[in-house]
């Protein structure tokens, strides 16, 4: 595999998970990895409680928008090498053919933005996704990549992916 990997994160509606997973593999991977997000039927706007709680790990959300997945499936897109649903819904869906068959696995992560209840409960909804995410990013970053061979590497991303 090469040396730098571009990881896009997907889910239905683009305004929390994808977002938040965006933000932080952008933050702790840096230069080797670059990470995106989109939805399959993307909401239009990133929910604020996502956005506070990225701003809370001191990690910038300059740039971050919701988008659709067909920006990714064009011909001409820049060249996956991971993609990652972190949604159930994303998961069950037909996903556009990505150039260049990157590793595609399933990290599903219960959605904040239904959560119903106070503002406290809301809050602890979108931080628990907030650190499942960052716990699976940050155990992502610490597979030796270069040395791991696609079957190896597969069953790793996916066992990260029940954690």
């Amino acid at each position: 595999m090469s040396h730098h990997y571009n990881v896009l994160f997907l889910c239905t509606g683009n305004s929390a998970r994808s977002i938040m997973a965006e933000a932080i593999l952008n933050h702790k991977g840096k230069p080797a990895f670059t990470a995106y997000s989109a939805g399959s039927h993307p909401s239009g706007a990133v929910r604020p409680e996502a956005l506070q709680e990225i701003e809370k790990a001191h990690i910038s959300v300059a740039g971050l928008r919701s988008k659709s997945w067909e920006e990714f499936a064009r011909p001409g897109a820049l060249e996956l090498h991971f993609v990652f649903t972190v949604c159930d819904n994303a998961a069950k869906e037909t996903c556009p053919i990505w150039p260049g068959q990157p590793m595609t696995a399933h990290w599903g992560v219960s959605d904040p933005a239904a959560v119903q209840g106070n503002a406290a409960e809301v809050e602890r909804a979108f931080r628990e996704a907030f650190l499942i995410l960052d716990r699976r990013i940050s155990l992502f970053l610490s597979l030796p990549l270069a040395t791991l061979d696609r079957l190896a590497l597969k069953r790793q991303v996916d066992d990260i992916g029940r954690q």
